[in-house]
């Protein structure tokens, strides 16, 4: 396992596979949510919201 993950082409594929799945969320409107739901804790965390 630790040599295939070392191999460099191992690399380049999981981060292509990352950038894919980013770009899925994004597409489906995920990071508004996660954005929303970001912002929801840091008010509480606060004492704002």
């Amino acid at each position: 396992m630790n040599r295939l993950l070392r191999a460099p082409s191992a690399g380049l594929l999981l981060a292509v596979f990352a950038a894919a799945l980013m770009g899925i969320g994004i597409y489906r409107g995920e990071m508004a949510v996660v954005l929303e739901k970001a912002v929801n804790l840091c008010m509480e965390c606060v004492g704002i919201g």
